[in-house]
Parts: structure tokens; C-alpha cells; sequence
């Protein structure tokens, strides 16, 4: 399951093809843990949640000082590393049901309005949880079953 976690890495730059629900289910669960990791690694080292209640007194720097730290830069920098693999698996997922690429962005601007972003959230969760179209499709041959595509032809 690992490798398959690893692979949306390998590929970060990758928006064509095709991806399974395997790698990109993997690769999220991944991200998870090594927040999950990192975070309760910023909070055991001395960071918290009553720092956060600073803001309701008026100090927003509360915050920022949370996550300035050395733990706070690393989970910044992580953010940033996946952030191009993420959105590039997402696209390559959405090949998989034979969808364009470009409804990610729709359900990006969707989920920024208030209301519809419930909706959005969920289809978005729903497409992530759907199989693949069967077969090759106009984005590239069926990542479940690569020995149906010729080769050599």
C-alpha cells in the first residue's frame, strides 16, 4: 500500500492519465498520519490550544506564533510539497471516471460559496469514492487492467 502512496509523488507533475482509487485513497491517507504526526508533535513541544483562545482577546499574532515555530515552518513547507501532487491526482482521478480536469476547479470555486460548499464537499467525496470507467477511455488505457492495451501496436 505504500507504493502506492509514494506513486502520486512520482508523478507530481502528472495531470494526464489516469489514477485509482487505491493510489489516490492511499496518498490521502498518508497525508493524514503525517499531519496527524506533525501536529502532535507541535503540540507536545510546548505549542497550545491556550495560546489560540489569545485570539479571542484581541491578539491575532496569537496564532501565527503557534505555527512560526520550527514545527509550524515544517507543516508549512510539507503543505507546499504536496499541494501540486494533490491537485495532480485529484485531476488524474477525475480521468479515471472520464471527467475533465477542470470540474476540480469547479468544485473549488463551488465550496468557497457559503451553503454550496456542503454540496460541493460531498459530491467531490462521492467522485473520489466512484469506480473507474472500465475499459480505456479519452484520457488513457484502464489502470486496473494495463495488459489490455497494446504494447506494441
Amino acid at each position: 500500500m505504500l507504493q502506492w502512496a509514494i506513486l502520486p509523488f512520482k508523478r507530481y507533475f502528472d495531470f494526464k492519465g489516469r489514477s485509482r482509487r487505491k493510489e489516490y485513497w492511499s496518498f490521502a491517507l498518508l497525508n493524514v498520519i503525517i499531519i496527524v504526526l506533525l501536529m502532535a508533535i507541535l503540540f507536545g513541544t510546548g505549542a497550545s490550544m491556550g495560546a489560540l483562545s489569545d485570539m479571542e482577546g484581541g491578539d491575532p499574532s496569537a496564532f501565527a506564533s503557534i505555527f512560526a515555530g520550527g514545527f509550524g515552518i515544517v507543516i508549512g513547507l510539507y503543505w507546499l510539497g504536496i499541494l501540486i501532487p494533490s491537485i495532480s491526482v485529484v485531476v488524474r482521478r477525475l480521468h479515471d471516471r472520464d471527467m475533465s480536469g477542470w470540474w476540480y476547479l469547479g468544485l473549488v470555486v463551488g465550496s468557497l460559496i457559503p451553503i454550496v460548499n456542503f454540496i460541493a464537499g460531498i459530491a467531490f467525496l462521492v467522485l473520489m469514492f466512484l469506480p473507474g470507467t472500465p475499459g480505456p477511455n479519452r484520457f488513457g488505457p484502464d489502470p486496473k487492467d494495463p495488459a489490455s492495451v497494446d504494447v506494441f501496436s
